[in-house]
């Protein structure tokens, strides 16, 4: 009796070890990439954190905090600048070993790294069905490449402490109407005046109570500062604060701000304050207007996003490594190029998968790393200057008008996943 005739193997593209094979590629290929990306950037040498342990020896030997001034080859003459309560909390670092410090700043970098990637890249995971262990793990390492975290790292920064504090309030705390809402942004703004823009977004977004919670938090933290330093509170306040000269020149291109911009027009004058003043009204109303808009429809990522970008321009110093709200965007540019599957969105597809790839390709490569901008003060004389040196301001500005408020149903989707940190 003759066999039965034996059916052909189904053709198909499901191939497990070809894509597991193409995945480890990808991690390995760009784990090669990032000691290059990183070995400009050695020169810092852990600089920034070098001079707030100096700063803590200064303090702890009975002189007063802001009286502490170290030379620099770029930047002239460099002090302790950050508020009381940030020095309270660096302070029992100063007791340590600086290698142990090092060492302690960067692994709580990273592991803030991975902790905020995965809090913004799991909602998309799951609601694209992406490869969760290979997404994570590109998705962190992409984060790792852009400058603003090269320049944290080798600079021995705190932003990503602040970073963890502001998502982790707004994206958790804030939705949730928990009671200790608000605390995050507060603490953030008390250790570095920069994220009091998020206390701006909770009234504009007419989160009272917690808008609320995060003033009184950051009053709070200065009082205490206040308490144990009394006289150092006081001069910070009524002199220090308001002496930009402290923090380093305005016109230097790592200066990432509207102010830095202007500043590169008249160097070595000061812009005008009048001018940069009406720029701040505009681009701070506008761009809290927009993150109010996303807020009311549910998206509270875009929304904090804006924000933080509203912040890098109207902050008179904008350090490279201060703008972290590149990475939310770029993330909410794939999210949204990915949700648009029908045939009409086809266009906003491959509009925000270009502004994502455009984005990550300029954070990559900066504007302070792979380029030498000298001691002298720096000025813009043509159209490649005003490109070259303002790279993150204009992509800021871009971003604030052309980053899109995602649909209320992918939004709500975004916010019932947000509801508990993965």
């Amino acid at each position: 009796m003759p066999a039965d005739p034996v059916a052909p193997p189904a053709v198909t593209d499901d191939d497990p070890g070809g894509r597991t094979v193409r995945r480890l590629v990808a991690v390995v290929a760009l784990l090669a990439v990032l000691p290059a990306l990183y070995v400009p950037g050695l020169v810092h040498n852990f600089f920034d954190l070098k001079i707030y342990m100096s700063a803590m020896d200064w303090w702890t030997t009975g002189h007063p905090l802001y009286d502490y001034v170290q030379p620099d080859r770029v930047q002239g003459e460099l002090y302790f600048t950050y508020p009381p309560f940030s020095a309270l909390l660096l302070w029992p670092f100063g007791l340590l070993k600086l290698g142990v410090t090092v060492t302690i700043f960067t692994v709580l970098t990273v592991l803030a790294v991975v902790l905020t990637t995965r809090w913004l890249v799991m909602p998309v995971i799951a609601r694209h069905g992406l490869p969760r262990t290979f997404t994570l793990v590109v998705a962190v390492l992409l984060v790792l490449a852009v400058e603003s975290t090269r320049e944290t790292i080798t600079f021995g920064q705190i932003n990503m402490l602040l970073v963890v504090l502001i998502l982790g309030d707004l994206l958790f705390a804030v939705p949730q109407a928990r009671r200790w809402a608000g605390v995050g942004v507060g603490l953030a703004t008390a250790l570095k005046l920069f994220p009091g823009i998020f206390i701006v977004y909770l009234l504009a977004t007419r989160r009272w109570r917690a808008a609320v919670v995060a003033s009184a938090t950051a009053a709070a933290a200065t009082l205490l500062a206040a308490a144990i330093a009394p006289s150092d509170s006081w001069r910070f306040w009524t002199q220090e604060l308001w002496d930009t000269e402290r923090v380093g020149r305005t016109d230097y291109v790592g200066n990432q701000s509207l102010f830095g911009l202007l500043s590169r027009f008249t160097a070595p004058e000061k812009p005008d304050r009048l001018l940069w003043l009406l720029l701040v009204a505009v681009v701070a109303g506008y761009g809290l207007w927009r993150a109010a808009r996303a807020a009311r429809a549910g998206d509270l990522l875009t929304g904090l996003t804006l924000t933080g970008l509203v912040g890098a321009l109207v902050s008179p110093i904008t350090w490279t490594h201060h703008i972290y709200w590149f990475v939310p965007a770029v993330v909410l540019l794939v999210d949204v190029a990915l949700s648009a599957d029908r045939p009409d969105e086809s266009r906003r597809r491959w509009w925000s998968a270009a502004l994502a790839l455009g984005t990550t390709a300029v954070i990559t490569y900066g504007v302070v790393t792979f380029q030498k901008w000298g001691t002298d003060p720096v000025r813009t004389h043509d159209p490649v200057d005003f490109v070259t040196q303002n790279s993150y301001v204009l992509l800021c500005l871009l971003l604030l008008a052309a980053l899109p408020i995602r649909s209320s149903r992918v939004a709500e989707k975004s916010h019932q996943m947000d509801r508990v940190p993965q």
